[in-house]
């Protein structure tokens, strides 16, 4: 394997010099001279670009998903690294997974260059630093069981490779997230997923509509997984925490909707399973105690639906 900077230099770099992030857009030369409504409307037909480029990803997304659900579901974890927007966006979509399916930064953990002062301040030259991407990693004993998502929009950002590197020498699966074609990363990652959006609006800025396909990815890497771990039921979160009285209130209405019986019921029902709504599905749509749900659940793998059809197939 190349070195980065031997990366940079050779032939499997860009096809097209300057890169699709950073090259400008024919129809936002005028930019400055345009209304406000002018502006957003461009902005708005561009963003259209993006769900049209993540489609066109949806072979590698789904060979990453796979992935990554098999490191996870083996006592493996994923780690997204980036830097700038890239980071920023994995730490967010790895915060939301604990509250939406209960899965802590102790599975799923994010980071970003320039450490936790990156994520509200700009710290843009720790994106250069190729060692620092790996000790990153190398802090977090990654091993053979882990995934690393490396996401960059040029596709080249050292801190990203360093990381991807370790990762591959440590024996962990290496997936790469960029928004241009051919670029170095094809060189650091076992899945490489290219989400070619075009030049933005405003040349160069990432954030726009890079960040925005980025976003997309990340949603589905997660959310896809989640699903194939047992976290979700029909289209519910059933390993969703209970942390306020909104979702508290979410939690009853994924129960009665489930089960068929009257709020009071469902509620009912979470608080005899400890809260637990997967539990408590089981134990309302099979009419089971606790320890008979508890039961089932295991035998099921933690999939409500198995769960209840293990129950049932009993009956």
């Amino acid at each position: 394997m190349k070195n980065h900077r031997e990366c940079e230099k050779s032939g499997i770099t860009h096809i097209h010099s300057p890169s699709t992030t950073e090259s400008r857009n024919q129809q936002s030369l005028d930019l400055d001279t345009l209304t406000t409504q002018e502006i957003v409307t461009l902005i708005n037909a561009e963003d259209r670009k993006v769900a049209l480029a993540v489609g066109a990803a949806i072979p590698q997304i789904t060979e990453a998903v796979d992935l990554i659900t098999d490191h996870l579901s083996t006592g493996g974890r994923l780690f997204y690294i980036g830097a700038g927007t890239s980071g920023r966006l994995g730490i967010l979509d790895a915060a939301e997974c604990k509250p939406t399916f209960g899965v802590g930064s102790d599975v799923i953990e994010a980071i970003i260059a320039g450490g936790p002062g990156a994520i509200i301040e700009s710290v843009e030259q720790a994106e250069d630093d190729f060692e620092q991407g790996g000790q990153e990693l190398k802090k977090r004993a990654i091993s053979e069981k882990d995934v690393v998502v490396g996401i960059t929009a040029s596709g080249i950002t050292p801190f990203v490779l360093g990381a991807l590197f370790t990762a591959r020498h440590a024996g962990a699966a290496a997936i790469g997230l960029a928004c241009n074609s051919n670029t170095c990363i094809r060189e650091y990652a076992d899945i490489v997923i290219e989400v070619i959006v075009g030049p933005e609006v405003l040349t160069g800025s990432t954030r726009m509509k890079a960040g925005s396909a980025q976003k997309m990815v990340l949603n589905m890497l997660s959310t896809a997984t989640m699903v194939n771990l047992g976290k979700v039921y029909e289209n519910l979160m059933v390993d969703m925490q209970i942390t306020n009285h909104k979702l508290l209130r979410r939690a009853i209405r994924i129960v009665e909707t489930t089960t068929v019986v009257p709020a009071e019921q469902a509620e009912a029902l979470l608080e005899a399973s400890g809260k637990d709504i997967k539990l408590a599905i089981i134990m309302g749509k099979l009419r089971v105690d606790l320890a008979t749900a508890q039961t089932l659940l295991a035998q099921g793998q933690g999939f409500v639906r198995q769960a209840i059809a293990i129950g049932l197939s009993d009956r």
